[in-house]
């Protein structure tokens, strides 16, 4: 999951090099936090969070697939 996530997020980018995913288990969820350089922010969230929407979307269905809950968030 943690590569799909910056395999989706590199392709995004201008500065794939710091694109990095951190993973931190919950009671409820795997949270997954997606980190990107400051001026690549904009690309990642997309108009009114389009792109970001999009990323959990997808991110989602392939947790359904190994019966997981997962967030995707954009720190």
């Amino acid at each position: 999951m943690k590569e799909l996530i910056e395999l989706i997020a590199q392709s995004l980018v201008d500065h794939p090099e710091q694109v990095s995913v951190k993973e931190r288990i919950t009671e409820r969820a795997v949270v997954y936090e997606l980190s990107v350089a400051s001026e690549d922010m904009g690309k990642v969230i997309g108009k009114q969070g389009r792109v970001a929407k999009a990323i959990r979307t997808v991110v989602n269905a392939a947790a359904l697939k190994e019966n997981k809950r997962v967030w995707v968030e954009i720190v």
